[in-house]
């Protein structure tokens, strides 16, 4: 490693524990649609409160699942076969898991009944994105949903909505990115990044990123 890439993981070791610094909130239940959540946990050293960690849930299905979040969180998992999918995948009612960063099925439903039961009803947080499968009736029914902390990160300006936040640089893409990379630039940040989740976990709401 040379000195470059060793200030910049030094900074962002430092940028990480700073905004760590901030939380107040060190036990939300994340509930997210892929990997935003599980990074966040992460990246501020959270203990894991949420079973939608390490997988992938297509925006509708995650949808419907929010709507009945309780309900959901009760019914049996079952292993189901695709084809067309490289990992693990799982049916809970009519919400189809994909649990793609899990070697084995079992290891997969071991991990969701675990962190099922640590699930804190009224510590919710729950984030979307602007991909698999989102249209904008889904965003319209993201918005309807009956919680307070609700975030769907999008890929453009949607002002008609109270819950979208645009994260920039997938503007001309058809959905968006991957939120976990990191952006080109002189210090490690993750396109996430550009979402003040501090704040949002601290139960302020929506708010334009701190600097």
């Amino acid at each position: 490693m040379n000195i470059i890439e060793s200030l910049r993981l030094s900074e962002w070791k430092h940028y990480k524990s700073k905004k760590r610094a901030r939380l107040t909130n060190t036990t939300p239940t994340i509930i997210a649609s892929n990997c935003v959540g599980t990074m966040i946990y992460q990246d501020m050293k959270l203990p894991v409160c949420s079973p939608t960690i390490n997988l992938g849930i297509l925006m509708n299905d995650f949808v419907r699942f929010c709507e009945n979040l309780e309900w959901y969180l009760e019914q049996p998992l079952y292993r189901i076969e695709d084809e067309d999918a490289s990992c693990p995948v799982g049916i809970l009612s009519d919400v189809k898991i994909y649990f793609g960063h899990y070697d084995t099925w079992e290891q997969a439903a071991r991990k969701w009944r675990l962190h099922s039961k640590l699930v804190d009803l009224n510590n919710l947080f729950f984030i979307g994105s602007e991909k698999d499968g989102c249209t904008y009736e889904t965003l319209e029914r993201f918005e309807r949903l009956p919680y307070k902390n609700r975030v769907i990160l999008t890929k453009k300006a949607y002002p008609e909505f109270s819950s979208a936040f645009y994260i920039h640089g997938f503007e001309n893409q058809t959905e968006m990115g991957n939120l976990i990379a990191f952006r080109k630039g002189i210090w490690l940040r993750r396109y996430l990044d550009e979402f003040d989740y501090i704040s949002f976990l601290n139960g302020e709401g929506i708010l334009p990123l701190q600097k």
